[in-house]
């Protein structure tokens, strides 16, 4: 009798996995989630596909100074003077970068800004936290909807500073320098 060859022991495996995790995603699933399309995939791709939907359905919902161990807090701003700020800005930078946690569009804020929002925005909003986080995820200090006058001015592209202009049927305000230019750690933010 010939034995099975690994490749058709993996595929049996993965098709018993494939079986597992489709019980254990179905109380999670409502009209919302189509899982018609995963017929598309191989075996090994839906499974990870299925296990990311499960480990993000299981995640804890913590803030983010949670997420540390022990949990990251920062002294109030108006107790630290300009070079104990930009110390622990970035020492906060690079710990959130180890959570993998981005931050985007920080150069127009100076550090005891930037660091007021660490603080008071950042690190006590809660959000999922995935122990299989395959991406970074992003904070954008800037919201283009909310402050579109900041996001032209040092952030915009050039097309999407006339695109602004067309839909809004004004000039936009001229571009500036970033004032406090840094380099962050991690990947560049989706476009």
């Amino acid at each position: 009798m010939p034995s099975q060859s690994p490749t058709h022991a993996d595929e049996v495996e993965q098709l018993m996995l494939n079986a597992r995790l489709r019980d254990a995603i179905e109380p999670f699933l409502d009209e919302s989630v189509d899982l018609m399309h995963l017929g598309r995939m191989t075996t090994d791709i839906e499974n990870d596909y299925l296990q990311s939907m499960l480990a993000w359905e299981y995640a804890p919902v913590l803030p983010i100074s949670h997420w540390f161990s022990p949990e990251l807090s920062l002294p109030d701003p108006s107790t630290l003077d300009d070079l104990e700020i930009h110390q622990l800005l970035w020492e906060t930078i690079h710990r959130l970068d180890e959570q993998q946690i981005a931050l985007a569009y920080t150069e127009h804020l100076s550090d005891r800004q930037l660091y007021c929002v660490l603080y008071r925005d950042i690190l006590p909003t809660a959000e999922k936290k995935l122990e299989r986080r395959a991406d970074y995820l992003y904070w954008f200090c800037l919201d283009e909807q909310d402050d579109p006058q900041t996001w032209l001015r040092y952030y915009a592209s050039e097309p999407q500073r006339q695109r602004w202009a067309w839909e809004n049927s004004q000039s936009p305000p001229p571009r500036e320098e970033l004032p406090y230019p840094r380099v962050m750690p991690g990947p560049p933010p989706p476009v």
